[in-house]
């Protein structure tokens, strides 16, 4: 396609929004002309679909919830007035105890005030919070945030290292709506022994954001924790940002709360239109349907020029891949539904995996993300009059036109500046793709049987581990033992393998007492 049509096609195929300052090119993907003719149908009943969503129709038929990540940026749209009334006052508090935290008002035990937060979560119970923290920091924020969103063991004591002395004034907010999640739990756990192993009491130090009753909240009442804020069964981790999930991190880092959920807010309202050329979240849904077959047949990959934007990938991995993931649609058919996504920076990229993109298998379609403010103030010009940002921005352009010279497809996403507002509207309208996209392939977005799956599967490797250790240590004397004659001994010699692979990690370490002598083969190796 020459210069000119491909100008011409721009022109046709660009979406501008300026109320949320963002421009959406689907130019380079190579629909047909009648591709949106022929799709209206589908995209007019994902938007019955999504209207139907917000007026609060069950969303997760499976566990007969709701869907309600739209009413926390605009509480009038809530079912009722008692929940309208409950999204408020959670802003409000949240905005109270953040001023008291800056002020000292409320203070750690032991120090003047508290100048650092860690959040203990898993999940989007710390993505959100996290790309939050990273696209908008700055080294003058009140408070400095501090990540466990893991049960390593190693990656905990890297983070209090970090901390150092100063977890005497660092606030816990510990998010878990059932309270129950295994990776928080053990989180929390290791946070109070770290609080406690310098003489400080851990419910001093500690918030709680959870659902009211639920196991942490009741903890939390019981030892007297500074404070608990709400999560509710109707909203899902993974768009849980703009409730207390992500607006308290931000706020008590010093963010505009307000203009976060605005921008959502805003995106919110303008992708409800029900031209389709206007509305860029149905243009992304379609684009994805477009470029995947419906079918998840090939990747997107998030190719951000902005190292603000570097978490966004991961982001959207939870967001899309466990969103849109399934074996089964919403009639009971298995369909093995989902989009890849993967993803890492610009003009990084460049230097890694845009060869493969090039060059390599064409099983993907890329979204760049542009960011046209390169910063605050003017910046130095590193060559002739050119400045660090124009290279990037040729870098941006010239990778582009690479991979089209080449028949790889591409959307561009350009925003005006990375700021509450914009990055408020930039999560809203990945939300709403993802909602009309499982409109059109007819599924659940809002379940994870899989991710139940892991979890019951873990459960039983723990109480697997406990029947061997069991076993070893009531044994009085005699030879070590092969894994077959251990997994016999205990009635799971179907199991030898994960036997094993268990012995394999308790002897490693000195917690449970485990010694492993290593045989040139390793799989013969004696534990005792």
């Amino acid at each position: 396609m020459r210069k000119m049509e491909l100008w011409e096609r721009y022109k046709k195929y660009t979406c501008y929004s300026p109320e949320i300052g963002l421009i959406l090119d689907i130019s380079r993907m190579n629909f047909p002309e009648d591709y949106f003719m022929k799709m209206e149908p589908f995209i007019e009943k994902a938007y019955r679909d999504m209207k139907g969503l917000e007026g609060g129709a069950i969303a997760n038929p499976g566990e007969m919830r709701m869907a309600g990540h739209y009413w926390l940026r605009n509480p009038d749209l809530a079912p009722d007035l008692p929940m309208k009334n409950i999204i408020e006052a959670t802003i409000r508090t949240i905005k109270q105890f953040t001023a008291e935290i800056h002020c000292g008002v409320v203070a750690p035990q032991k120090a003047e005030r508290f100048r650092r937060f860690l959040v203990i979560g898993i999940g989007g119970s710390a993505l959100g919070p996290q790309f939050v923290a990273d696209a908008l920091g700055n080294t003058h924020d009140p408070m400095k945030p501090y990540f466990f969103d893991n049960t390593d063991p190693d990656g905990m004591d890297r983070v209090l290292s970090d901390l150092g002395g100063s977890l005497s004034e660092t606030l816990v907010l510990v998010i878990s709506k059932s309270g129950g999640t295994k990776e928080t739990r053990n989180g929390m756990l290791e946070a109070r022994r770290a609080y406690e192993r310098i003489g400080l009491e851990f419910s001093r130090h500690a918030v709680a954001v959870t659902g009211v009753g639920s196991e942490l909240d009741r903890a939390a009442l019981e030892q007297g924790w500074i404070k608990r804020f709400p999560m509710w069964d109707w909203v899902g981790g993974r768009t849980s940002v703009t409730s207390a999930v992500g607006l308290l991190p931000a706020s008590l880092q010093g963010f505009d709360i307000d203009s976060f959920l605005s921008g959502a807010r805003t995106c919110d309202e303008l992708t409800r239109k029900g031209r389709t050329l206007e509305n860029p979240s149905a243009l992304l849904a379609l684009m994805w349907y477009y470029a995947t077959g419906g079918r998840g047949n090939r990747h997107m990959v998030i190719l951000p020029y902005k190292d603000r934007l570097l978490l966004f990938s991961r982001y959207l991995q939870q967001l899309v891949m466990e969103s849109l993931g399934k074996k089964f649609d919403l009639a009971g058919s298995e369909v093995k539904q989902g989009i890849s996504v993967y993803g890492n920076k610009g003009s990084t990229d460049q230097h890694a995996y845009v060869q493969q993109l090039r060059d390599g298998l064409n099983n993907f379609f890329v979204t760049f993300i542009e960011v046209l403010k390169d910063r605050k103030g003017k910046s130095a010009f590193v060559e002739d009059r050119t400045t660090s940002g124009d290279f990037l921005n040729g870098f941006l352009h010239g990778t582009r036109d690479a991979l089209h010279g080449n028949a790889r497809e591409s959307m561009t996403l350009t925003m005006e500046r990375i700021d509450a507002f914009t990055l408020g509207a930039l999560i809203a309208l990945y939300e709403r793709a993802v909602g009309f996209y499982a409109s059109l392939i007819n599924i659940n977005a809002y379940d994870q049987p899989g991710v139940e799956a892991g979890k019951k599967a873990a459960a039983a490797i723990i109480n697997l581990q406990n029947e061997i250790l069991r076993f070893l240590h009531s044994r009085k004397g005699g030879k070590p033992l092969q894994v077959e004659e251990i997994a016999a001994g205990i009635g799971h010699l179907d199991e030898v393998e994960l036997v094993f692979k268990i012995l394999l990690h308790a002897s490693s370490n000195e917690d449970h007492g485990i010694t492993m002598y290593k045989s040139g083969r390793i799989f013969e190796s004696r534990f005792e």
